[in-house]
């Protein structure tokens, strides 16, 4: 069924940032101390916030400074100042979308900054979704919370019911189906079980998702 509109997430699905700002996390806590891998970071935080983050770490009694999500986001931002890639075949699947009349928005954990910085290297996607990029930290209600996705459905005037939601992370699938929407699970790397938990459609390449969704 062709859907109403289509919600992305955006680190990980529109855009190659996620190993760079892990990377820069995981540094950040090796150095106050944290005894935790780089497979374990990815396996525990991808798709949370940074403020999420930092309050996990310190239940478990690391010691973090009081302005530490601000200084990670300084040192994320300068990470991913330049050379941020679009995923795989992301320009051509918002032409078919354009092409069918379907809208699309973004809804990312991350803040409205971070996806300035990251889709702002690339000038032709980033001006179709300009007006349309939601931030669940800006707009307090950061995935698994299902508000981020039920008001970017809003702002493009979808029925959450016949909207798709386009995700990596388990967190996001979730926020998904809380929304009530259908969602797909992005894993071009085959880390799809996650995923699957949380009730979303595996697929490995953006060129095969059009198909998915009846276009």
């Amino acid at each position: 069924m062709k859907p109403s509109a289509v919600l992305f997430d955006c680190d990980g699905v529109l855009v190659d940032s996620e190993p760079e700002t892990l990377r820069v996390i995981h540094e950040d806590l090796i150095a106050h101390g944290m005894d935790i891998t780089l497979h374990e970071m990815e396996e525990r935080f991808v798709g949370g916030t940074v403020p999420a983050i930092a309050k996990r770490v310190r239940a478990i009694g690391v010691d973090l400074p009081d302005d530490w999500s601000a200084q990670v986001y300084d040192k994320i931002y300068a990470a991913l100042a330049e050379n941020v890639a679009l995923m795989d075949g992301v320009s051509e699947l918002l032409d078919i979308l354009d092409a069918a009349g379907v809208p699309y928005a973004v809804g990312s954990n991350g803040t409205p900054e971070k996806m300035d910085l990251t889709l702002g290297q690339h000038p032709d996607v980033y001006a179709r979704l300009k007006g349309r990029l939601f931030s669940g930290q800006a707009l307090n209600c950061a995935k698994p919370d299902p508000g981020l996705y039920l008001h970017a459905a809003a702002a493009v005037n979808a029925a959450p019911e016949q909207a798709v939601v386009i995700e990596d992370s388990a967190t996001g699938a979730r926020a998904a189906a809380r929304a009530g929407m259908r969602c797909f699970g992005y894993a071009p790397h085959g880390k799809d079980q996650a995923l699957r938990d949380e009730g979303a459609v595996i697929f490995t390449s953006m060129r095969d998702l059009p198909g998915l969704l009846g276009l």
